[in-house]
Formats: C-alpha cells, sequence, structure tokens
C-alpha cells in the first residue's frame, strides 16, 4: 500500500514538471498558477502563492493574461479568489484560439506575397533553401507532402529520409494526404527490403507508379516546391536536402519529371497489399516482369518478393520462353513492348 502511494506520489511530481500547455501559448509560470490552482480548489493570491512558490504580487501581474488565456475566473467578494477554470473547456478553447491564429496566418500569406509583387522576381536566397539534418529533412518532406493539395510528383531513388517499411504508419499517411501521387521506381529503388511491398500498398492507396531510369530522388508539391538531396549516396542517409521555390529551376525539374514520366513503364502489382504473404509460383510472372523491366537481378527479385532464387529463375526462364526473349533483358523489354506490365 504505502509502496502504491509512493509511486502516485512520484507520478505527480513527475506530471508537475513536464509541459502540458506549451503548444497552446501559454508559458511555463502561467501553467504553474493554472495546474497549481486546480489542485487547490478556490484560492486567493496569497494562498496560491505558497502553492507556487512565487509572490502575490507576481501573480497579481499575471493574472490579467491568465484571463484572457480562459484558464481562470475571479469569485465574487472579497478578498480576491480565483477559481480554474475546468481543463476540458479552458483546452477545448486554447485550441480553438491557436486554430483561428493559423487560418488567419494562412491567410495572410497571399497579403504578405503581395508585398513582394513590385520586385522583378524572385531573389537567389529566396529561390534555394538547404536544409540540414536527417531528422530535419525528413520533417520538412513530411510538411512538404502534407501541404501538398494537387498532385505530388517523386522520383524513388535512395537513399532515403523514412523508413519506408512501416507499412500501416505509411498506410495512414497516404489517408490523410490530400494530393494524388505520380511516382517513378529506379532499378536501385528495389534493393532496399520491403521497399516493393512499400509499392504494392501505395499502388493499393490510389499512387499511379511507373518504372524507368531514375537520375535523382525528387519530390515536387503542387508544382510549386520540390525537394533534392545535396548528395546522392546510396550507402548513407540523406543529411541535407535542397529546397527549390518557384523559378526556372523548379521549371525545369517538373520537366525532367515530365519526360522521365512520358518514357517509364506502367507498375500495376497484383496481390493483396501488406499481407506479407507470397504469392504462388504460378501468380508471380507480373511482378516478376515489372522487376526485371526495373533491370533487377534475380537475388534482389527474390528478396522483393518473398521467394527463393530458385523460384524466380525457374520462372524468368519460363517467361523467356514465353516472350521468345533469349536473355532476362530482352523479356522485360518484350514484356513493356506489350503492355503486359500495364495491369
Amino acid at each position: 500500500m504505502a509502496d502504491s502511494h509512493a509511486r502516485q506520489t512520484r507520478q505527480a511530481v513527475a506530471g508537475a514538471d513536464r509541459r502540458l500547455l506549451d503548444g497552446l501559448g501559454v508559458s511555463a509560470a502561467e501553467e504553474a498558477a493554472y495546474r497549481a490552482l486546480l489542485r487547490r480548489g478556490p484560492a486567493t493570491l496569497t494562498g496560491l502563492a505558497a502553492d507556487t512558490g512565487t509572490s502575490a504580487a507576481t501573480l497579481r501581474r499575471l493574472l490579467p493574461r491568465l484571463e484572457d488565456l480562459g484558464l481562470v475566473t475571479r469569485l465574487a467578494g472579497r478578498p480576491l479568489r480565483l477559481i480554474a477554470t475546468p481543463p476540458q473547456v479552458a483546452v477545448d478553447g486554447l485550441s480553438a484560439r491557436r486554430q483561428e491564429e493559423i487560418a488567419h496566418s494562412r491567410a495572410s500569406a497571399a497579403l504578405l506575397a503581395a508585398e513582394m509583387a513590385d520586385r522583378t522576381g524572385p531573389q537567389p536566397h529566396e529561390v534555394l533553401e538547404v536544409v540540414i539534418g536527417q531528422a530535419a529533412v525528413a520533417r520538412r518532406f513530411l510538411q512538404i507532402e502534407r501541404d501538398a493539395t494537387e498532385e505530388m510528383l517523386v522520383l524513388v531513388h535512395p537513399p532515403y529520409a523514412l523508413d519506408v517499411s512501416r507499412d500501416a504508419e505509411e498506410h495512414q499517411r497516404a489517408l490523410r494526404r490530400r494530393a494524388r501521387t505520380r511516382a517513378i521506381y529506379g532499378p536501385e529503388a528495389f534493393d532496399r527490403p520491403g521497399l516493393y511491398e512499400h509499392t504494392r500498398r501505395a499502388i493499393a492507396d490510389g499512387e499511379r507508379a511507373r518504372l524507368g531510369p531514375v537520375p535523382v530522388k525528387l519530390a515536387v508539391a503542387d508544382g510549386r516546391t520540390a525537394m533534392l538531396p545535396l548528395v546522392s549516396d546510396h550507402d548513407r542517409a540523406v543529411e541535407a536536402a535542397l529546397i527549390v521555390h518557384p523559378s526556372a529551376l523548379l521549371d525545369a525539374l517538373v520537366g525532367l519529371f515530365e519526360t522521365l514520366w512520358r518514357a517509364a513503364t506502367p507498375l500495376e502489382l497484383k496481390g493483396p497489399p501488406g499481407t506479407g504473404i507470397p504469392l504462388p509460383p504460378e501468380e508471380l510472372d507480373g511482378d516478376v516482369l515489372a522487376l526485371l523491366a526495373a533491370g533487377m537481378k534475380d537475388d534482389a527479385i527474390a528478396r522483393q518478393l518473398a521467394v527463393s532464387p530458385r523460384t524466380v529463375q525457374r520462372r524468368v526462364r519460363a517467361l523467356c520462353e514465353h516472350l521468345g526473349a533469349r536473355t532476362r533483358f530482352q523479356a522485360g523489354l518484350f514484356a513493356a513492348r506489350r503492355n503486359l506490365l500495364d495491369g
């Protein structure tokens, strides 16, 4: 019993030390006063000062702000006594206020942009933005993806800033995504275990995917913002990225994607995504052909499809005979020419 009480006391102390309302615009001193008032109940400034370890004069200076935030209410009568607003009511009010502020700030972007209209075009330092650090790169990509409303253009190429093997998380991102996606996967993309299953999931979630040569990884949101790595090294995570804003350079990157898209081969994958269950050998041919067309070797295909290299070799031989191809490369080429990779 004593151990349980001690544990509850430690949890209460730990909770008191943790900031809970920082994201809603409440300062540390304001939150400390509010939480002390929640624990004490109706209190005078003197009584509340004893609980917070500060002075009544300091609390009196905080009082207008606490009232403006909707955290406290004055009780009638003298001396002055305060009561805390119930947490559900207080937090809902603070959240609504913060959402209004964000909406107002978003609306003001057009007004701020109008102040630049008299200039003769974007300045060099406004066209390019450099993001440093793997975590910062991942956050910036997620922000660009989340803000896209029309279309995401993606060239899929290692290295990666996000862990695409976390299918459940990726699926939730896809459900929240408002923009449609077109993606071109290069042969090197499927060197990473789990990438093929990730692609299957993305296609099931509405992505239009194609196979083709990809010279660099790239993401373009709504034709307005592009992101690409500063250094292309397959064996290292993305540690720095370049953000390109509207400019001739951005137009060139969009043009590069469209050129590669026209030359790429449509990719349709069979089987239910996310099951982790390999297809029977006789149903693998479409996926094998797609990966052959991507230029992958038998061992890499086997890893992606979760089958043995021997099974892949047997299917490749059967496909070559069926297509009249002398080599595996010809099999992928013939399949692409006959539109066998498109559904």
